[in-house]
């Protein structure tokens, strides 16, 4: 049976929730606004507001506008009580961000995956994670979680089952990165990642169902369902890189033949180019804002095939936005038409109605973004359990 006391408890922290929230959605506000929009009556509000004071997670920033009596104190959170690191882990590359409570970037760093091997590929990562750490300013919570975004099926336990473009396959980065830090880690695959970076700070802020496309040397997708990150029964929704769009096409990389990676990846793309001497994306977006035509065919061909699985994805999933982002999003010029030809051509008339087409916002910074938005809201989920 449950005690008193234990209900008295259960509710203070039902309720801190329902404050800091309201802090951390409409600050700076009063104490009375918070009363009065969320219901709770003023006593208890100054109660929790002094226990998030005491517990420098807010702030008071002098006083607003008065209706009539003396000025109310307006509140506000403290971005800067801790810090939280992102990481988007490619399969030839690491880039990774530190940034405050709210988002904020504090520091940035990216560079080549020097080596794929598991072991030396972590022991870079763990590299680019301490020399974030040693950015960050001191703060009363420190460094509060690390995220990990990753190209492949990744499970409950932050193992990643499968990467086929790395060749991995069980590797338990969340343990070996618990056991390095012992700090909560979140390793999930870098597209849900994405996903939930150009919700919270990119072009999906405002978008109730998105399906956030991510291009680069192979095709992951995160899907934002009612707000929320949709995962699957599983845990492993999202795997459209291998929808088949080819049904007697190239082997891939997963097992199976004509996937749409192999036909809409910056991997493609690079297989094509070779042949005209290119080796790098790099080199090929140069040729292309030079008017380079043969470079030009191939963005176009590019964008028809992403154009022929976003129609699908539309068709399936009927959302309000598809959002292409990651590496391949800096060649929009040259993809996009074809690519929204294709979609207008290949969806239902009905579910394109409304639909938008848009390229994140953060680039090939999405997927960072979200690894440590995923942070954060961990320690935001930890915070309000207490």
């Amino acid at each position: 049976m449950t005690t008193k006391t234990g209900d008295q408890a259960l509710i203070k922290r039902i309720n801190t929730a329902i404050v800091l929230e309201y802090i951390l959605r409409g600050s700076p506000l009063s104490r009375a606004q918070i009363s009065e929009q969320s219901g709770l009556n003023k006593a208890t509000v100054s109660s929790l507001v002094q226990d998030l004071i005491d517990g420098a997670l807010v702030q008071e920033i002098g006083t607003g506008q008065s209706s009539g009596g003396r000025k109310p104190v307006l509140l506000e959170f403290v971005a800067s009580s801790g810090y939280a690191v992102g990481i988007d882990l490619g399969v030839n590359y690491i880039r990774g961000v530190l940034t405050d409570l709210r988002g904020n970037v504090v520091a940035e760093r990216t560079s080549a995956l020097r080596l794929t091997e598991p072991n030396a590929a972590v022991d870079q990562l763990c590299g680019c994670i301490e020399h974030l750490m040693t950015e960050a300013p001191s703060s009363p919570y420190g460094i509060v979680g690390i995220g990990v975004g990753v190209p492949g099926l990744v499970d409950d336990n932050g193992t990643i089952l499968f990467a086929p473009n790395l060749q991995w396959r069980d590797i338990p980065l969340q343990r070996l990165l618990t056991e390095k830090f012992s700090l909560p880690i979140t390793i999930d695959n870098e597209a849900n990642m994405g996903a939930l970076g150009e919700q919270k700070y990119g072009v999906g802020r405002s978008i109730n169902n998105l399906i956030y496309v991510s291009v680069g040397i192979g095709i992951g997708t995160g899907l934002i369902l009612h707000k929320s990150l949709y995962k699957g029964a599983s845990g492993f929704s999202g795997e459209m890189g291998h929808l088949s769009v080819e049904a007697h096409g190239k082997s891939c990389t997963c097992g199976n033949r004509g996937c749409w990676e192999m036909y809409a990846s910056e991997q493609a793309l690079l297989e094509q180019a070779a042949p005209l001497g290119f080796e790098d994306l790099e080199s090929l977006l140069v040729a292309a804002s030079s008017g380079r035509q043969d470079v030009l065919e191939l963005f176009s061909n590019i964008g028809e095939y992403l154009g022929v699985g976003i129609a699908n994805i539309v068709n399936v999933f009927n959302p309000d936005a598809v959002v292409i982002g990651n590496r391949m999003s800096q060649a929009r010029p040259w993809l996009e038409n074809a690519l929204r030809q294709t979609v207008v051509q290949r969806a239902l008339g009905f579910h394109l109605r409304k639909v938008q087409l848009l390229f994140a916002e953060l680039g090939e910074r999405s997927s960072m973004m979200g690894a440590a938005e995923m942070a954060i809201a961990g320690f935001f989920a930890r915070v309000k359990a207490t």
